[in-house]
């Protein structure tokens, strides 16, 4: 009796270690495949990098915004002087008629408010073609501009293994470390290239 009790007893011990073995057998296994993807994962953060450049300096001392902004002003100058200058032909048209309305047959007057509302309809009309005039520009200028930058970019980060360059503008993020601020470098590189570009 004696004999099977430490029979069991052996057997008993022996199916528990194979558990154990077993289980935690099984469990490194387990635990290994994460370590490994995690690693991975790890490893291929460390090659992201990000950096930013911000946009109100480019806006401010780039020379190639200020040239831009330089030719829609002058744009929208020469379109309010023309509008001016027709509106005031306007208006001297206007005080004519009125100074000859008391000498004006009705068939004159007719005449004269026909053409009042004629020139009207041509200033209206002019300014919208100017306004469609300036928007286009400005739409051409713009994608130019914002497709230079990138010519820039793409240039710059030959040397430079970022995976994102941002143009940082005020309420679309709400932290930035100046760490990987490449403002000067971008300003400095646009002026560059802009010049090389205006000798040709």
């Amino acid at each position: 009796m004696k004999n099977v009790l430490v029979a069991l007893n052996v057997l008993l011990l022996l199916s528990v270690a194979f558990l154990f073995y077993k289980v935690f057998a099984g469990n490194n296994s387990t635990e290994k495949k994460p370590v490994i993807k995690e690693a991975s994962v790890s490893s291929s953060n460390t090659t992201c990098r990000i950096a930013y450049f911000e946009m109100d300096s480019v806006d401010n001392s780039c020379d190639m915004v200020k040239d831009v902004k330089s030719e829609l002003s002058k744009k929208e100058e020469a379109g309010m002087t023309e509008l001016a200058k027709m509106d005031q032909q306007l208006r001297e048209k206007m005080n004519e008629y009125q100074g000859q309305s008391a000498t004006m047959t009705q068939a004159q007057g007719e005449q004269a408010q026909q053409d009042l509302m004629v020139r009207q309809q041509k200033l209206q009309s002019r300014k919208q073609e100017l306004d469609q005039e300036y928007q286009s520009l400005y739409m051409r200028l713009n994608t130019e501009m914002k497709k230079k930058i990138e010519v820039f970019l793409n240039e710059y980060n030959k040397s430079n293994t970022y995976s994102y360059i941002f143009a940082y503008e005020s309420g679309l993020f709400f932290y930035k470390d100046s760490a990987f601020n490449i403002t000067r470098d971008v300003v400095s590189g646009l002026n560059a290239m802009y010049k090389s570009q205006s000798k040709k």
